[in-house]
């Protein structure tokens, strides 16, 4: 059973935190459409969602992804880079109790989870306003019993790791080579986003589908050339506040796989 965990839209998501996006006004009626939609194509690529219900008072708490690494082992509770999304993690955790057992990170480190890539059995970590050096050794600590690997990856011009980089297919990434040094992820097939879309980067892979966002169509096509096979959404509402299509849900399996 794969279970996706998500959060309603908060009435406050126009006061959300934004790093490299200038404000521009959010209409909440229509992010509320969008992320129901979105919850939506999660169950119809198989999860069992799971809808925290919104928080009035955190404006950015629909973005979920952001509070937990959740991992066949063990969930990860991070420690977000911008204070005023601490807590959020509360609720997040306990959520997660039911399936994974819990480990946290702790000051002085900080861990928004869209800085965190798995790709297999490798957690690569965006270093950036959000996510530090010390959350990479903490990690890295922390999930050496269990067999994962951490490198921190520098990454520019963006909030997240996965603002610039997602796994679109099994050994395919999907990126913006003007944002990572693609000498980060040697021995992967590469998709470079169009130049004219820079944010078209993030895709959420459940199964054989990507979920991804409705507003890149040049991008959409190069995926298409490779084979991917996409479920386009209109998110544009929830990236007014820098987000994105993965970051708006946990998605993990339960039982987790062998």
């Amino acid at each position: 059973m794969r279970i996706a965990i998500t959060r309603g839209v908060s009435p406050a998501i126009a006061d959300c935190q934004l790093t490299h996006l200038e404000r521009r006004p959010i209409d909440y009626e229509r992010a509320r459409v969008q992320h129901s939609a979105y919850e939506a194509a999660l169950a119809a690529l198989g999860c069992q969602v799971q809808a925290l219900p919104a928080e009035p008072a955190m404006p950015d708490s629909v973005f979920v992804e952001d509070l937990a690494i959740v991992l066949d082992e063990v969930a990860i509770l991070t420690r977000p880079g911008a204070v005023s999304r601490r807590a959020e993690t509360a609720s997040v955790a306990t959520a997660l109790t039911p399936f994974r057992p819990l480990v946290s990170i702790d000051a002085p480190a900080t861990l928004d989870g869209g800085d965190v890539l798995r790709t297999g059995r490798m957690l690569s970590v965006g270093l950036t306003t959000r996510t530090n050096q010390a959350a990479v050794d903490q990690l890295t600590t922390v999930l050496a019993p269990y067999g994962y690997r951490v490198q921190g990856v520098p990454v520019r011009g963006c909030l997240h790791l996965k603002s610039a980089v997602t796994e679109v297919a099994p050994g395919t990434l999907l990126g913006n080579g003007q944002w990572i040094d693609w000498r980060a992820f040697a021995g992967f097939d590469v998709i470079e986003v169009d130049a004219a879309e820079p944010y078209a980067a993030n895709g959420l892979r459940i199964g054989e589908r990507v979920i991804y966002p409705a507003g890149f169509p040049a991008t959409a096509g190069r995926l298409a050339q490779h084979g991917v096979a996409l479920l386009a959404l209109d998110v544009s509402e929830l990236q007014k506040a820098e987000g994105a299509v993965t970051c708006c849900s946990l998605v993990f399996e339960s039982p987790p796989r062998p």
